[in-house]
């Protein structure tokens, strides 16, 4: 499968270490997480999910070793209805950028439960897919650049400041997605 993950990054997650995979997965979560926290919290029913999402991408950030539930917490993430298959598949902006952080924590789990490159690399991929879809949707959006950039810190060995670029880049994204939904354009 051909992936938006730079080369590089592909290569340096293959060959690294299990603790810059776990890093790279949990910026990645990071970034996406406002796009689920942000548009469920406080919507009747899905409590228990914004709180296994913010549980699990705060527990991602402990890098040093694989979370003893990482695999669990996927399975239970699986459940959520954005990775339900649908007859109708997802057509509204929140349903979009909801399953696609779904995702990225579901492969964010994956690789810090095993310390894979490929779940990294889906988890990464899946990232910019996402913010590939919303500079479509958002004139002078530069989303998809930005998630390049960021995704090159962990990698790099350049992990300073890290947690704040992610949260920081999150907010943005989240503040775009609100925007496209209070015009009516999703």
């Amino acid at each position: 499968m051909k992936t938006l993950v730079a080369q590089d990054i592909v290569e340096e997650l293959r060959t690294g270490a299990d603790e810059a995979v776990r890093l790279y997965v949990a910026a990645c979560a990071e970034r996406m997480a406002p796009l689920f926290i942000g548009l469920h919290t406080g919507e009747a029913g899905r409590e228990a999910d914004v709180e296994l999402y913010k549980k699990s991408v705060s527990d991602l950030w402990r890098t040093d070793r694989p979370l003893p539930d990482a695999a669990q917490r996927a399975r239970l993430l699986d459940r959520f209805p954005e990775l339900q298959p649908a007859e109708d598949g997802i057509t509204d902006t929140v349903g979009t950028y909801a399953f696609f952080a779904c995702l990225v924590l579901r492969y964010a789990l994956l690789a810090n439960a095993s310390g894979s490159a490929d779940h990294a690399v889906s988890c990464g991929h899946a990232a910019l897919t996402a913010m590939g879809m919303l500079d479509q949707n958002i004139a002078g959006a530069a989303f998809k650049a930005d998630e390049q950039r960021l995704q090159t810190l962990p990698a790099s060995g350049n992990a300073a400041g890290l947690w704040d670029a992610s949260m920081a880049a999150g907010r943005e994204r989240l503040r775009a997605v609100l925007s496209r939904i209070a015009r009516g354009t999703h």
